[in-house]
């Protein structure tokens, strides 16, 4: 067992005098105090074992040997910048390069995705001498300010004239809960038609679209999956206006959707994104992280006469430790793993829809899901303090599960990719057992698809994933019936 430099409430208390208050912690009231892990398993200071269902940073595992001596290997030998000719910066690029499409050929090695994404902000204003940027509704792509402001779950709570008037929000492509939904005839075309709508409206306005820019999979805005099509259409109306596709592949990349290693090519082989950027599961818990372009945007940025230089970005450590996540993807077939775990998850999770009416939509690729809960499924009013219950439930039983989404009520499966199908029978089951107790407790049948927004207590707790807040949780009087709602006391934050 790893040592414990502290007691818990000594790390607590240190972090509360020298780190920073915005900076918040998972289950704040109270919160686990990890000191290794291994696999798909975290364990805390006193050795207990939690499954890990929302590390998709540990991408090939927590601490996995092969990374681990990659990087411990080269630490040894040389660490530098990339000034130097090292060859580990070129073998790396060119394996990169080679699970994309030809055009994507030009590399930028940074340190986090928050930088990637900067960068391919600066890649787009800079090829196209425009400044406008389309979004999308409950967008996340980073934490500096150029992000901030191009992020809508980070800026929705600002007014109008603290936002950036050359950054546009469309739709969110949600056919569960958005504007144009499954039953719609062709949802890709109408949500694309927004982004059409909204760059005529840019123009007359005077303003010019530089990028649109999406993740491939919507991660913080409920694990939406676009529909088929819709990209490509975008891509026409964007380049039409002179602008750039950037598809964001920080939370989906590297295998984690299974049939394909990146998620930008569920769209189909006939889509190509202008940029391309890559980071948390890039380095397996390392910071790194990176830009891919076409020559033609590499060549427009260098004509600027600015050098563009990175200190850390693409040295000999991070490259040796990116080339390892590669071969142990490859090596122990992860993006198959994905697939075959991630299709019987699938199959797990629309089970629990059969059986419990709080559970609106299931949705995902391969090892990334969501399951969306609703008090009504016919108003798809939100079950947000359901959500929050359940995952605070599965915290009790060892389990680490986060909820995310506008509406903070959709459970977001991204494990590493090791996770296994003993893994999935052993949340679902939790969750299974979790829901029917809430029901039980709520008097919901599935049947009976009335509105549960007057039958149940809410408390105040504490701030989760991204540094965003929800609105409430279900509690349980410990002493009382397991399951029944409880007025509980406002937890501090």
């Amino acid at each position: 067992m790893a040592a414990e430099i502290f007691v818990k409430k000594q790390t607590i208390d240190l972090r509360k005098k020298h780190i920073g208050p915005s900076c918040k912690i998972f289950f704040s009231h109270d919160p686990v105090k990890i000191v290794r892990a291994k696999g798909q398993y975290m364990y805390d200071e006193k050795g207990q074992r939690y499954l890990d269902c929302i590390n998709n940073v540990a991408h090939v595992g927590h601490c996995h040997p092969d990374v681990v001596k990659a990087g411990a290997q080269q630490m040894e030998v040389l660490n530098t910048n990339s000034r130097f000719l090292h060859d580990n910066l070129v073998l790396y690029a060119q394996r990169l390069q080679a699970t994309l499409p030809d055009k994507l050929s030009v590399c930028y090695f940074v340190n986090s995705g928050s930088e990637a994404n900067d960068l391919a902000l600066r890649l787009a204003w800079q090829y196209t001498g425009h400044k406008d940027i389309i979004t999308l509704e409950n967008a996340y792509h980073g934490h500096v300010s150029s992000l901030i402001d191009i992020s809508p779950y980070k800026f929705q709570h600002l007014s109008d004239a603290e936002k950036n008037q050359s950054v546009h929000v469309a739709p969110s492509p949600d056919v569960y809960r958005g504007k144009y939904r499954a039953d719609h005839p062709d949802p890709a075309s109408a949500y694309a038609d927004e982004v059409k709508d909204m760059i005529h409206g840019v123009h007359e306005k005077g303003g010019k679209i530089a990028a649109f820019i999406a993740e491939s999979l919507q991660s913080c805005g409920g694990q939406v999956i676009p529909p088929t099509g819709y990209f490509q259409q975008v891509a026409q109306h964007v380049r039409k206006a002179g602008g750039l596709f950037i598809a964001d592949e920080v939370q989906v990349g590297f295998g984690r959707i299974g049939t394909h290693f990146w998620a930008f090519q569920l769209q189909g082989e006939d889509f190509v994104p202008d940029i391309v950027t890559m980071g948390k599961p890039i380095g397996n818990g390392h910071p790194m992280s990176c830009v891919v372009t076409t020559k033609e945007v590499a060549e427009a940025f260098m004509s600027s006469g600015m050098e563009y230089f990175n200190t850390f970005g693409g040295n000999p450590v991070s490259c040796a430790i990116g080339t390892a996540v590669l071969d142990v993807i490859e090596k122990e077939d992860l993006q198959g793993n994905a697939l075959r775990v991630g299709g019987y998850l699938a199959s797990l999770l629309e089970q629990q829809k059969e059986k419990h009416p709080l559970v609106g939509d299931i949705r995902g690729r391969g090892l990334f899901a969501g399951v969306e809960l609703v008090k009504d499924r016919l108003t798809l009013t939100p079950a947000t303090a359901e959500a929050q219950e359940v995952i605070y439930r599965l915290k009790e039983q060892y389990i680490l599960l986060s909820a995310d989404g506008p509406h903070r009520n959709v459970l977001k499966f991204k494990p590493p990719m090791c996770f296994t199908k003993e893994d999935a029978d052993l949340v679902v089951g939790k969750i299974d057992q979790i829901l029917s107790e809430l029901e039980e407790a709520l008097g919901l049948k599935l049947q009976n698809t009335m509105s549960l927004q007057n039958g149940s207590s809410k408390r105040q707790l504490p701030t989760e994933e991204n540094g965003h807040g929800y609105l409430g949780a279900l509690s349980h009087d410990r002493g009382s019936s397991r399951g029944v709602p409880q007025q509980a006391k406002r937890l501090r934050t």
